[in-house]
């Protein structure tokens, strides 16, 4: 008789957390809407959660972007980040939807994060989402 071999990642858990709620990110005006300087912001104590095997993910998120008419407001953005301590969410998922949430919040010309995570195994990972005005 043979035996099913169960698939180990199912397409739930691929897209695990990609709908959660999470906070609003709030934005305040630019004051110098010319595109020509950036801002970078890093939290080096992002966790989330392997969904999975159950287990944390740890990491640092760094958001570096051109604002456009609106910059990112921290508090809001730290209150964002820290709802994903216990959302279920691939690595990966996680730094397209703070992308993506970001994007849709400040409006930015041209924004990247990347997601440095703590090793896992030996094997350490990077993930990096781009986004620019215009641009597919």
């Amino acid at each position: 008789m043979a035996v099913k071999k169960q698939k180990l990642y199912t397409d739930e858990h691929a897209g695990s957390g990609l709908d959660a709620k999470l906070p609003a990110i709030d934005c305040w005006p630019n004051q110098f809407d010319n595109g020509n300087y950036w801002i970078e912001i890093s939290s080096p104590e992002f966790t989330s959660v392997c969904p999975r095997t159950g287990l944390p993910d740890h990491g640092t998120i760094t958001i570096r972007y051109i604002p456009g008419k609106d910059c990112l407001e921290l508090k809001s953005l730290k209150m964002y980040l820290l709802e994903y301590r216990n959302l279920g969410i691939f690595q990966e998922n996680a730094v397209n939807r703070i992308l993506n949430d970001c994007v849709k919040a400040s409006k930015p010309r041209e924004m990247t994060v990347t997601g440095e995570f703590t090793p896992r195994g030996g094997v350490y990972s990077t993930i990096t989402a781009t986004y620019a005005r215009g641009k597919k």
